[in-house]
């Protein structure tokens, strides 16, 4: 189990419900690949410095996980699919 930190950048149109649907399933992910979250920040709505999909705003948050190597691989492609995460950027501490 190696310690990581996942930035996510989801769609600034979304309400507050759909948001925390949005962080239920990030975290799902994390959990169903043998991962627990440590630590979790929600930095906000903030300006992008070029659009992504038309949106020049979105909501940043950051997760810190621990999982399985192998598993990183598998939460990047789950993380592609859902439409409302616009970017994802996962690294080892």
């Amino acid at each position: 189990m190696n310690d990581y930190e996942g930035l996510f950048i989801t769609k600034s149109d979304l309400k507050e419900e759909e948001l925390k649907n949005v962080l239920k399933v990030i975290t799902d992910v994390i959990a169903k690949n043998g991962g627990s979250v440590t630590k979790e920040e929600n930095w906000g709505k903030r300006q992008l410095a070029y659009p992504i999909k038309k949106a020049k705003e979105a909501y940043y948050h950051k997760i810190d996980f621990t999982a399985p190597t192998d598993s990183i691989t598998k939460m990047e492609g789950a993380y592609r699919l859902n439409a409302d995460i616009l970017r994802t950027m996962i690294t080892r501490k």
